[in-house]
């Protein structure tokens, strides 16, 4: 197995429960890096991630938003964010028909109800998405019923698409904004084959990093739907899957120097 390159989830993946990373997990990223090997993170979650992890012990770089961003330090090598009249014209129509919605660009809510009802680290600017007019990240949506969903599937636009998240958190997305093809690009720029790129992740919207890299590693916590998708299935995140996995399939005896 020779892998140059290595690409995590976040949430349920490399973080245990309470967000927080092992000291095992840290020291292991950094032996990897030791090995020339290029450690990433692929997250759901926005820029401002990086703020919570010591990031230049562990990564050389990144992607956000579920893959609408990807950095490789302060360069961004990926970005594919919603063009303001498209957003503006999916959040005017959520708007009119009562859906709680809210959009995101570079850690900036914007939203038409008081998003710290469900997320109490953030904070939004209650917006008129009727003037709403800069590029976005993502738009997103908790899924109260079958009918917010069916309403934000039968609006979407062309150049948009949706997932939802075992939290039940639906997010809005440019087509191109996947963590396969951000990862693709992390790659590209070191002059990796996607052959050469393990990746771990536990829930459906990592389901295309998973089978795009030429190792995908489902958690022992992820969704069912996940574990179909891959030939490896490693510990918990609770357990410290990602490192133990790599000590034994990388850093071991068996490790192709």
């Amino acid at each position: 197995m020779s892998i140059k390159m290595i690409v995590t989830d976040l949430d349920g993946t490399l973080l245990r429960d309470d967000k927080t990373v092992s000291q095992r997990t840290i020291d292991t990223l950094k032996k990897c890096r030791e090995k020339g090997i290029k450690t990433t993170y692929a997250t759901a979650r926005s820029d401002s991630v990086k703020l919570l992890l010591p990031v230049d012990e562990m990564f050389d770089g990144y992607v956000s938003t579920n893959g609408a961003l990807a950095y490789i330090g302060e360069k961004q090598v990926y970005n594919r964010l919603i063009k303001p009249e498209t957003a503006r014209t999916f959040l005017i129509a959520a708007d009119e028909a009562g859906i709680k919605i809210a959009s995101q660009l570079y850690g900036k809510h914007y939203a038409n109800f008081n998003i710290t009802e469900l997320w109490s680290w953030l904070k939004n600017e209650f917006t008129d998405f009727k003037t709403y007019n800069i590029e976005t990240e993502k738009i997103y949506s908790q899924i109260e019923n079958t009918e917010t969903v069916d309403f934000l599937e039968k609006n979407l636009l062309d150049d948009l698409y949706m997932v939802i998240a075992r939290d039940n958190l639906a997010m809005i997305m440019h087509k191109e904004a996947v963590k396969s093809k951000a990862v693709a690009a992390l790659a590209d720029y070191w002059g990796i084959e996607k052959s050469e790129i393990a990746a771990f992740g536990d829930d459906l919207n990592d389901i295309d990093l998973l089978e795009f890299c030429g190792v995908g590693v489902a958690m022992g916590n992820a969704l069912d739907q996940v574990k179909k998708t891959t030939k490896y299935i490693c510990g918990t995140n609770e357990n410290d899957g990602v490192a133990e996995w790599l000590e034994e399939n990388i850093l071991g005896e068996n490790y192709a120097k």
